[in-house]
């Protein structure tokens, strides 16, 4: 069995195009039909690692993705999933004899995270989410969290053989200078942009005017108006136009706190109050209610910053943006100490790929982001401006244009990190490649012999 099966210019090319962070954990459709194939697969084992096994249909749903996506249809390309597959569940094998483990919690909320997500490219409807899998609700979690807990395992198991290993400058010029200059990738402008995001904070007597507009939507449903109708015309969850406002059985810990906290608190059939979360206002029905599960429908008004508010914000970063330009806090500090935004402060406020390198493709930048910094000069801070973050809050930033290098061809002095990031991730793959020899004869692995012309084993 091969980690490392593309030749290795090809590879290279791969890690300095897609600065992919070396990982053999994949987690793949769960049923061919859902990614769009009409053709159902007769599922049948065709690979056992000591008590893991591979399904036909996970094969076959990965490859049919990878089609779907435009790619042409590859033999090689089957086989590399395949040998995915079969690294997966070893590593997942030998995590357990070597006695990893990951946390019940851990799994529980990446399962839920994923199944949001699954949701939601589903258009919210849980109904219209068992029609594409074939299965109910409680089937497709149970075996997403199968899948959720070895991806953890994997990765875990990853991590202990790789965590030592580490690249020097010296290696890294030895990784670039290997390279045929043919097969250095050519790369558009790079950007360098900050950002420090202040989301509007709704006043007291904006939420005032939310939490009366669902009293007297509540007051409406208790005369007789239909709490579906009333979800689909007034609720600002966007969903509501597919569910009607139904949420279909939930576990404990799938929704926020206080939303949960209210289902369990109601009796089967009765109309909350008004209650707060952090998206809005809701009123809640509880249809059902059997174990630790429920089922329920809700409106939500959502809390909406007023103009002042908005202004407020502002005004906040405005003063900020002058502080910096007077030198009294530096760009990234300001970030990390004041941003709203998770994602970016943790990096000084600088958009960042998934290793952490600061200097992206404009092609991959945010649009609204980039047309905004075309009228920037490097090294300018914009004045406030305002936008609505990724889950919907209104919220104003400011922008640092730090840096811009035009077209080039990959070089040590522009592409460091990404280099450096590449001689790690060779490195890496070479430590598991020799990992995956010996940990093959600690564990017993079969493969059908349909699949032999793959080679996994060799």
């Amino acid at each position: 069995m091969k980690f490392m099966k593309m030749p290795r210019k090809e590879r290279i090319l791969r890690y300095l195009l897609t600065k992919l962070t070396l990982t053999v954990i994949v987690v793949f459709p769960l049923v061919s039909r859902a990614q769009g194939n009409t053709n159902v697969v007769v599922d049948e084992i065709i690979a056992k690692v000591d008590n893991y096994i591979v399904l036909k249909s996970e094969l076959e749903g990965a490859y049919q993705n990878y089609i779907t996506e435009g790619h042409a249809p590859s033999e090689h390309e089957k086989c590399n999933f395949l040998n995915s597959l079969v690294v997966n569940k070893l590593l997942v094998a030998k995590a357990e004899i070597d006695s990893i483990l990951v946390t019940d919690s851990d799994v529980d909320n990446n399962t839920d995270q994923r199944m949001q997500i699954i949701l939601q490219n589903a258009g919210g409807s849980a109904e219209q989410l068992e029609k594409t899998y074939g299965k109910t609700m409680a089937e497709i979690k149970v075996e997403l969290r199968d899948q959720i807990r070895e991806q953890l395992l994997g990765r875990e198991m990853t991590g202990k053989i790789t965590k030592e290993i580490s690249v020097t400058p010296a290696e890294v010029k030895r990784f670039f200078n290997k390279i045929p200059t043919d097969s250095l990738p050519y790369y558009s402008v790079d950007v360098e942009v900050g950002q420090i995001v202040s989301v509007a904070k709704v006043s007291e007597s904006q939420k005032e005017i939310a939490r009366k507009r669902l009293s007297e939507l509540r007051e409406e449903i208790m005369r007789g108006a239909n709490f579906n109708e009333m979800a689909k015309k007034y609720s600002d969850d966007p969903s509501a136009q597919q569910n009607a406002g139904e949420m279909g059985y939930q576990g404990r810990g799938n929704m926020v706190p206080q939303f949960e906290a209210m289902a369990f608190k109601l009796r089967v059939g009765e109309i909350s109050p008004p209650f707060e979360t952090s998206f809005g206002w809701h009123i809640m029905q509880l249809l059902d209610r059997r174990g630790n599960e429920y089922n329920s429908r809700h409106i939500l008004i959502s809390n909406t910053p007023s103009v002042i508010d908005i202004k407020r914000a502002s005004r906040y970063l405005d003063s900020l943006r002058r502080k910096i330009l007077k030198d009294s806090i530096k760009f990234e500090q300001a970030a990390k100490l004041y941003s709203d935004d998770k994602a970016t402060k943790e990096h000084g406020g600088f958009f960042s790929d998934p290793e952490g390198g600061t200097k992206m493709q404009s092609k991959d930048m945010d649009p609204v982001v980039y047309f905004a910094i075309d009228t920037m000069k490097v090294g300018e801070i914009s004045r406030p401006l305002a936008y609505r973050t990724d889950d919907g809050k209104q919220a104003v930033r400011i922008l640092l244009f730090k840096s811009k290098t035009p077209p080039h061809q990959a070089n040590l002095k522009d592409d460091w990190f990404r280099i450096e990031s590449a001689t790690l991730a060779e490195k890496k793959a070479k430590a598991l490649d020799k990992w995956f020899r010996k940990a093959r004869t600690d564990v017993f692995i079969s493969i059908d012999p349909l699949y032999n012309s793959c080679k996994i084993m060799e």
